[in-house]
């Protein structure tokens, strides 16, 4: 199936990986080209988006999202993966723990923070995974990476569990935040639920259920679910390109600042990118500025039919 193109919405359910519903909508739909944006753990749930057709080559633009995470963090337990799949490696009586002291401690979690990455993640030491790793009983020293809490707030409190709600930038791991601030606390934490309740422009409250998606590829009116492919790029200039214009940046090629497109991209920056649609409306292509050429360089070029 071709020229279907856009970002769905989907809620996934819990115990089912990222790459199963993908499949899912591969199958589902008939679309060849179907990725996510973001992968989420099989035991957690909420907002994965899924990149249709052309709109896979953006997918990189949603790991730059900020995301939103509701948690459930278990004290005085702690497990070797940092949440509940994982096996205990200490337990401690959490039971003079209050609320007050887990407010203060998560005040010095806000902000940009360094943090260690879990072992049992997907990263990569000397070309091997940590999580295979760590199935070996292999640690290795992981170097603290520096990320962004916007927002760290306590939801419901009723211990030995306690709600924790997340706005994140890129490379957060949840389940650290969880181990970190269990043994700021001095009794040891894990993360016993999570769901991610944003991804950029993507809301759990508009999240599409699978049922939901069923019922609507059945119906014949799936598509009606998709989101336009430049809702992942908003803020940025935009062009309107005459036929040879769009030929130009069809077959990849640089166009000075001076034509008539670049009127809305005023006094642009090196590296700026700007937006480029057809005359019809369609997403063409991200274009780059290049300051020392002054003109437009395409990034990215969307197939037209694909």
């Amino acid at each position: 199936m071709n020229d279907i193109n856009g970002f769905l919405n989907l809620n996934k359910p819990l115990g089912k990986s990222s790459f199963a519903l993908v499949s899912l909508v591969r199958r589902l739909t008939g679309v060849r080209r179907v990725g996510h944006g973001g992968t989420l753990d099989p035991a957690a749930g909420g907002v994965l988006p899924l990149c249709l057709g052309q709109a896979t080559r953006l997918s990189d633009r949603l790991l730059t999202e900020r995301k939103g995470y509701s948690s459930r963090v278990m004290l005085g337990v702690t497990t070797d993966t940092y949440d509940a799949d994982g096996t205990v490696v200490q337990q401690r009586d959490p039971s003079g723990v209050t609320r007050g002291q887990v407010e203060e401690a998560v005040g010095g979690f806000r902000g940009r923070i360094q943090q260690v990455p879990p072992m049992y993640s997907a990263l990569k030491h000397k070309g091997k995974l940590l999580y295979e790793l760590a199935r070996t009983g292999i640690e290795v020293e992981r170097k603290p990476r520096a990320v962004d809490i916007y927002s760290l707030e306590i939801g419901g409190w009723e211990p030995p569990f306690f709600n924790l709600e997340v706005e994140c930038g890129r490379g957060t791991y949840i389940r650290s935040l969880a181990h970190d601030l269990g043994e700021a606390l001095g009794c040891g934490a894990h993360l016993h639920g999570l769901v991610r309740t944003m991804v950029g422009p993507f809301r759990l409250e508009d999240a599409l259920s699978v049922e939901a998606l069923f019922d609507s590829v059945h119906g014949g009116y799936w598509e009606q679910h998709l989101y336009p492919m430049d809702c992942v790029v908003p803020g940025l200039s935009a062009a309107i390109l005459d036929l040879d214009s769009e030929r130009v940046v069809q077959q990849g090629q640089f166009m000075p600042h001076e034509a008539p497109a670049w009127a809305s991209a005023r006094n642009p920056s090196p590296g700026e990118l700007c937006r480029a649609y057809t005359s019809d409306g369609d997403l063409l292509a991200l274009m780059v500025y290049e300051a020392e050429r002054e003109g437009w360089k395409p990034s990215k070029v969307f197939v037209r039919g694909a």
